[in-house]
């Protein structure tokens, strides 16, 4: 199995940048920048190269891989002589060797099978080795998967991405009237408060993209705790970490037994 190209992803990281480097940090957590220092890394879907850049400064070396966006990320950190981008699939690559550390933010779920994108993943750690993922979870994000994705799929996936961008930054727009008003009283019970907490802390062009990849993404696959647990399993990882951020997406990782 081999994903094709899809131009949705290239599109977004020529219109957009990401620099918000405590979204990293939280998505990594209880992992810390100081565990990428001196290691081997391969990064999994990089994008736009942003989280490549933020981890560079520590690293020994970077292989990061994107099937869709490797020259944008590439130009965009053109001064790292200690990164080498690849294009290729994450779910069928074959590197040909292993590394100490496998990280993925944000991009198994947009895969056409998530399982397998993971098995290649856990196929390119050492043993020994640590594999950090932030996916998108199921839990708590019913209005996405049953309202925007089927509008999505219906109105929005042959839209001209310029006019999507617009459409974006009015649905961003609209959206600061109940981030900032009801949204700031204690009703934790609401839809997506824990996530507009950060929707507070970002600006309107971050939350912007947030909106746009929403609307942009060819395919999402929600991933449920009882999933990630399984990739995670304790015949094939160690010192395992999983934890809901925001009540919208799983971060986990582990220590590849030996």
């Amino acid at each position: 199995m081999i994903q094709v190209k899809q131009d949705e992803w290239r599109w977004q990281w020529e219109m957009f940048k990401d620099d918000e480097l405590f979204l990293f940090k939280d998505w990594i957590f209880p992992n810390t920048m100081e565990d990428f220092r001196g290691k081997d890394i391969l990064e999994c879907g990089c994008g736009g190269g942003q989280h490549t850049f933020f981890i560079a400064p520590y690293a020994r070396n970077i292989t990061a891989v994107d099937l869709n966006t490797v020259n944008i990320a590439r130009k965009r950190n053109a001064g790292l002589a200690n990164v080498k981008f690849v294009e290729a699939d994450i779910m069928s690559m074959d590197l040909g060797r292993t590394f100490d550390i496998v990280f993925s933010i944000g991009v198994v779920h947009h895969t056409d099978n998530p399982d397998k994108a993971f098995e290649n993943l856990k196929k390119h750690l050492r043993p020994g080795g640590k594999l950090l993922l932030w996916v998108y979870s199921e839990e708590g994000n019913f209005l996405i998967k049953y309202i925007v994705e089927p509008m999505r799929k219906l109105l929005l996936r042959r839209m001209n991405r310029n006019a999507l961008f617009q459409c974006a930054k009015v649905l961003t727009f609209l959206m600061y009237l109940p981030v900032y008003s009801i949204y700031l009283l204690p009703l934790k019970f609401f839809p997506y408060y824990e996530y507009f907490k950060n929707f507070r802390k970002l600006t309107f062009y971050r939350n912007c993209l947030n909106v746009f990849d929403k609307l942009n993404a060819p395919q999402v696959t929600f991933i449920n705790r009882k999933r990630v647990e399984g990739w995670f399993n304790s015949r094939d990882f160690k010192n395992t970490q999983i934890s809901s951020y925001r009540g919208v997406s799983w971060r986990a990782s582990g220590i590849k037994n030996g």
